[in-house]
């Protein structure tokens, strides 16, 4: 029970709650979570942190399922609204994942347009259109990047969050998984579920990635201000996409923000701790000059950020040694998608329609 716990709750923002979470794990249930991932871009270094969570839940023996949210990404104006390339994008985005080392045959893969074919569906997402109040639902409008101001223009965008607690309330789910950004779909399905009869969900929020461009602790903790310091694929500059060829990933990270002892909104030592050492018996080798002290292997992240806040470690050594980590753990992801020409070209579309 402890190794099964240590693996749900590392490298988690919060668990809501920890005791219903312990006593769930007590009972010997078999439990049911799920992470939903709307279809909308080439996949970048944030969904490798849901990603090694993925991986986490399912080594500890929780049933998982992945909703290919198209619907959602219809609804939130993804790929221009053309519901083609988002069902293309979600075929990509669970062929990276099984690349990355998620268990693909052991998920359950649950399509968004199966889900609304049934009026069963539809009746959960009036139930809880019915138990919440109009402010509370465009306040909800942050989970899907939109401002509550947004549902003034398109009403549709009022659906989404009604559709985001159904979706946990059809799948009669133990555990939710998703960003710190997901926390108040979460809670309203939390605060929802007593008066829709339905079981009441463990959350479990994992942290964004900052972008390149690094944040302070003040805009990681707020709603609007997170938007903007998040990694996204609308700002590929502050980006890092699972298909960057190797000197792309060298010299994005050569520029990131990485000052010198902080730990604080810098993207470098988010990117170990989460990504690089999200996984057991991950280790990075930092290359320094002999007169330096020479190279130096660290066998946990903790470890690291010691070395790197008394100054044992310099920057430009760390952002080296990230990336050709980096490279290491993309490389087979690189390779395959050069294999997919249908792949190739739907990356190419959307970085040219994002820089347009």
């Amino acid at each position: 029970m402890n190794e099964r716990l240590r693996l749900l709750t590392r490298n988690l923002e919060e668990v809501v709650t920890l005791e219903e979470l312990k006593s769930k794990l007590a009972s010997d249930e078999k439990l049911k979570g799920y992470i939903g991932f709307e279809p909308s871009g080439p996949f970048h270094l944030g969904w490798l942190i849901w990603a090694r969570k993925l991986i986490d839940l399912q080594k500890a023996g929780v049933e998982m399922n992945l909703l290919v949210a198209t619907w959602h990404a219809w609804i939130n104006d993804k790929m221009g609204g053309d519901i083609d390339r988002i069902r293309l994008t979600g075929k990509y985005t669970v062929e990276v994942l099984g690349l990355l080392g998620v268990d693909v045959n052991a998920l359950n893969i649950v399509d968004a347009e199966k889900l609304v074919e049934d009026k069963e569906y539809w009746r959960l997402v009036v139930s809880v259109a019915k138990n919440t109040s109009l402010a509370r639902m465009k306040r909800a409008l942050t989970i899907m990047g939109r401002k509550s101001e947004e549902a003034e223009l398109d009403t549709s965008k009022l659906i989404y969050p009604a559709m985001q607690v159904a979706d946990i309330f059809y799948m009669d789910l133990d555990i939710a998984l998703g960003g710190i950004d997901q926390r108040k779909a979460h809670m309203l399905a939390r605060d929802v579920a007593e008066k829709a009869g339905k079981k009441k969900v463990v959350a479990f929020h994992f942290p964004l990635l900052v972008g390149l461009q690094g944040g302070t602790k003040m805009n990681l903790e707020e709603d609007d201000a997170l938007s903007q310091v998040k990694m996204s694929k609308s700002k590929p500059e502050s980006a890092i996409f699972v298909h960057d060829a190797p000197e792309e990933i060298e010299r994005k990270i050569k520029m990131a923000y990485c000052p010198a002892g902080q730990v604080d909104g810098n993207p470098i030592l988010a990117i170990n701790k989460y990504i690089i050492f999200g996984t057991d018996g991950e280790t990075l080798t930092v290359e320094r000059a002999a007169k330096y002290g020479g190279d130096v292997k660290f066998e946990s992240y903790e470890e690291l950020e010691r070395a790197f806040v008394d100054g044992k470690v310099h920057p430009l050594d760390l952002k080296a040694a990230t990336s050709r980590k980096l490279n290491q753990i993309l490389e087979p992801v690189r390779k395959h998608i050069s294999s997919k020409p249908e792949f190739e070209a739907l990356i190419r579309n959307i970085v040219s329609n994002v820089t347009r």
